[in-house]
């Protein structure tokens, strides 16, 4: 093989990884939005707390139920899995899933403690079990899954 064609070759495995953690990170904060969402009708949140604003979250995290906690959880949880999984598909062709489904995983927990810092008044259970469980985990099983499914 040719040293060109090995670059090429190269620039393809970045180009095809590349592509597979913005596909998986896109479609993950899609999955995570769509929870949410869809969670905040099933379970809707205190009277008073606006959603979209941590100040307003923060000052009435104590008005809480554990249902309502776990929501986040779920969604945080369910958009790594599927961001993780479908960056795995789609560099598991060059050999790279474990890359990129890490890759998708860290992205998710960066996001988390980003989360969990705008929040400091969130009960401490809940911060274990989102940072702990909900994304490096779940981007674990993301590759599992798509390992398994060839």
């Amino acid at each position: 093989m040719s040293a060109s064609r090995s670059a090429r070759s190269g620039f393809n495995k970045a180009l095809i990884t590349i592509g597979g953690v913005l596909a998986g990170a896109v479609v993950g904060a899609m999955a995570n939005m769509g929870v949410i969402a869809g969670s905040a009708a099933l379970v809707p949140p205190p009277v008073g707390v606006d959603m979209n604003n941590p100040e307003s979250i923060n000052a009435h995290i104590g008005y809480f139920s554990t249902a309502q906690l776990l929501c986040p959880f779920f969604a945080h949880a369910i958009g790594t899995l599927l961001g993780a999984y479908l960056a795995a598909v789609i560099a598991r062709r060059v050999g790279r899933e474990l890359f990129a489904a890490a890759i998708v995983g860290v992205l998710f927990l960066l996001g988390g403690i980003m989360a969990v810092s705008m929040i400091p008044n969130a009960p401490l259970w809940f911060d274990v079990l989102d940072l702990g469980f909900a994304y490096m985990p779940m981007a674990v099983l993301g590759l599992r899954l798509a390992r398994k499914n060839r």
